[in-house]
């Protein structure tokens, strides 16, 4: 029987970009907004920036109710986006956007922000993948968020979808984390030894001054302050729903699997937290056609063999929360590439043309564009076969 504990739900991070020009709107039309909040009131919500939103589903209990959830917000939110001459881009960061010419969305929590943040506020550019798992105990809580940061590298390699920025290509699979990183409190969160060292942080940034509270802090993965649950945030937001849901199924089950084994990772050390961030470094330039630092053998692990090993720990806690299918599509995701490796795949072939880079960043918008809808037929564009294979 299909456990219902470790419920979770998912946060998507969307751009809006001009249907004609292809980069990103400077101001959200009002009507869309009205259209949207009336259409999802308890789904979707502001970004900091004008031309980003949010999703959330609801809170769920099995990988179906977040799928059909994902697709709905995903088909209907690109219809409604056409409607207004806008396309609708699950990506890390924009093919082309300019961060010079983006304005703030206007809200009380977001004008402070701005004003703590200055030029680095309207840096961040960025859409992220987020992922809630319910863990109600404060104290497991705190010690599954230290002892899943040997995993976080893999994650994120997996939902790599953040190549370009600035209308350049980086030379990165995933360049986002190093805008994010501009940010304080971002990053890996320290080696907490409890629940009560956590809170001394928290409190002590709050009564200081430093921060109104807990949600100002934007690590790789933090405990949520709403909800007694877990949050991934190490994760671009990724183009392709299966993308999505295949490092929900695999985060969701690293969380039970932490929880069932309380001695795993717990004796995590200095060099320990550094090698994390080697490997998160590691996933940010090369995606998933590197390797990942393994302390314990002192050796370089290709991404491909650190899943598989990863996904044998898992069978049982896979079989019991019913994540199979979607856990198994990490796998395809490693030999067809993420969304990085087709974003660049499809820009060298536009490229190639009369048109040069404009037209590959055209292309590469469309391409987002066309996976972000999610639609129940797959909306593959044309060559796009042949360019997994190539990427």
């Amino acid at each position: 029987m299909v456990s219902s504990a470790y419920r979770f739900g998912v946060e998507e991070e969307y751009f809006l970009s001009d249907a004609k020009s292809r980069g990103v709107v400077r101001k959200i039309a009002p009507h869309f907004i009205e259209a949207a909040q009336a259409a999802f009131p308890d789904e979707l919500q502001r970004e900091m920036l004008q031309s980003q939103i949010e999703v959330a589903t609801p809170v769920c209990e099995n990988m179906a109710q977040a799928r059909l959830s994902l697709r709905r917000l995903r088909s209907d939110l690109a219809m409604l986006a056409r409607e207004h001459e806008m396309l609708l881009l699950a990506c890390g960061t924009h093919p082309s956007a300019a961060w010079a010419r983006q304005r703030a969305t206007e809200a009380k929590r977001y004008d402070g922000i701005m004003r703590d943040l200055q030029m680095l506020g309207s840096r961040n550019q960025l859409c992220g993948l987020h992922i809630h798992v319910e863990v109600p105990d404060e104290e497991q809580r705190i010690s599954i968020m230290v002892r899943m940061l040997p995993f976080l590298p893999l994650l994120l390699a997996l939902s790599t979808s953040s190549p370009f920025w600035q209308g350049r290509r980086t030379g990165l699979m995933g360049y986002r984390l190093c805008a994010y990183a501009e940010l304080p409190r971002t990053g890996l969160p320290e080696l907490f030894t409890s629940a009560a060292d956590y809170r001394t942080y928290v409190d002590t940034m709050v009564a200081s001054g430093a921060m109104r509270d807990s949600s100002f802090i934007w690590w790789a993965i933090r405990s949520s302050r709403k909800h007694p649950t877990l949050e991934l945030r190490v994760a671009d937001s990724c183009t392709r729903l299966d993308d999505t849901l295949a490092i929900a199924a695999l985060y969701r089950c690293l969380v039970r699997h932490l929880a069932r084994k309380p001695g795993l990772n717990s004796d995590l050390t200095a060099a320990s937290r550094a090698l994390a961030g080697e490997n998160i470094w590691r996933a940010q330039r090369y995606g998933l056609h590197g390797g990942f630092v393994c302390e314990k053998r002192r050796a370089m692990l290709p991404v491909g063999q650190v899943l598989d090993e990863v996904l044998a720990l898992l069978d049982e806690d896979a079989a019991a929360l019913g994540c199979g299918l979607d856990l198994a599509h990490c796998r395809t995701i490693i030999a067809g590439g993420t969304s990085a490796d087709m974003q660049l795949a499809v820009y060298e072939e536009a490229r190639a043309g009369a048109g040069g880079q404009a037209a590959g960043l055209v292309a590469v918008t469309d391409w987002i564009a066309a996976q972000t809808r999610a639609d129940e037929d797959g909306l593959v564009p044309q060559g796009a076969n042949q360019l997994r294979g190539a990427a």
